[in-house]
């Protein structure tokens, strides 16, 4: 069996760009545990919570988004992997920021869309992390 090696070396994720891709998950997932609790407790305070973490969600991917829209034009252009990262990460810019705007509102009006939106911008947080430490890889064998 024959085993080729890549012999170009790896891109390594920036530091900065990891934290700002990092911070994503515990803060999306902080507003959707906080959901969480305003529906099973009803008190107000949890949804003032989810408004936060959600916001600063939003604004820690829209950050990362950014550095990913720049690593896009620099990217090779047989690799699809960049593209889908910056997607996922527009996606969960554009739906948690929908997100944010509707708990702005009174908090018995949040729920249902709310707790579904943080929901799904949680599970894109985590898809879009994930792809983009995976992709950001030192050489290995192919």
């Amino acid at each position: 069996m024959a085993v080729a090696y890549d012999e170009r070396p790896g891109r390594a994720i920036q530091p900065f760009h990891a934290v700002l891709l990092a911070a994503t998950i515990p803060l999306f997932l902080g507003g959707l545990l906080s959901d969480i609790a305003y529906t099973s407790t009803y008190q107000i305070q949890w949804s003032n919570f989810a408004s936060w973490l959600i916001a600063g969600g939003v604004a820690f991917t829209g950050f990362a988004l950014l550095w990913a829209f720049i690593d896009l034009i620099r990217a090779d252009r047989r690799r699809g992997r960049p593209l889908i990262y910056f997607l996922l990460l527009l996606a969960a810019f554009g739906l948690g920021l929908i997100n944010s705007f509707v708990h702005a509102r009174d908090a018995w009006a949040t729920m249902p869309e709310g707790l579904v939106l943080s929901a799904i911008v949680t599970v894109l947080a985590i898809l879009a992390t994930w792809l983009g430490f995976s992709s950001l890889r030192v050489g290995g064998m192919k």
